[in-house]
């Protein structure tokens, strides 16, 4: 039997995916089964506080995940390789939500400028493999590195909310696009 912390956390996930971040933490303990009005400011502190624990929570896996498959790309002798990096980057997501119905890709596109997503304050230490893949990108990449965030959690939302698995290859191909496209100057009309 889920933990009342644990029915907190996946009512968060749901209803935030569903009505947006504003959504009542009345609405989140109702909907988790918890009698008590109280039971997010206890269990998480705040609603930013409880929107880091779902995030913290889908991590760990995914930061697992992601060491794996830098360890493969290393032993295939390309750790560098831009494809495979955006691919370790993708997969573990992927992979979440092709193994049924969830509502975390809908939820980060929700809470995607939350503190813990869009500092790289201290993330090194909670989630170094993720930030290895941004640092073998490059520092030109890098800069493109929030739009990819954004456009990834964008289209992993749209299968959500399909239904569908998200295809990670051509995932990949459109995220290594929008990091490899060269920019063009436009000449400016007169």
């Amino acid at each position: 039997m889920p933990s009342p912390k644990d029915l907190l956390l996946d009512a968060a996930e749901r209803l935030v995916a569903e009505r947006g971040t504003e959504v009542s933490l009345r609405d989140i303990a109702a909907a988790a089964g918890q009698r008590n009005n109280s039971a997010v400011q206890y269990h998480f502190g705040s609603r930013e506080g409880l929107h880091e624990a779902v995030i913290r929570r889908r991590q760990v896996g995914f930061e697992r995940r992601r060491r794996e498959l830098l360890d493969e790309l290393a032993a295939a002798g390309e750790p560098d390789d831009v494809w495979g990096l955006v691919g370790v980057l993708v997969r573990p997501m992927t992979e979440l939500l092709g193994h049924g119905p969830t509502h975390y890709a809908r939820f980060l596109e929700q809470v995607r400028t939350h503190p813990v997503l869009s500092s790289a304050a201290g993330l090194d230490e909670e989630w170094p493999a993720s930030q290895e893949v941004m640092r073998r990108l490059g520092r030109d990449r890098a800069r493109r590195g929030q739009a990819l965030a954004t456009t990834m959690f964008s289209l992993l939302a749209d299968a959500e909310r399909a239904g569908v698995a998200p295809d990670a290859d051509e995932l990949v191909a459109m995220l290594v696009g929008l990091l490899t496209a060269p920019v063009r100057r436009a000449a400016m009309p007169r």
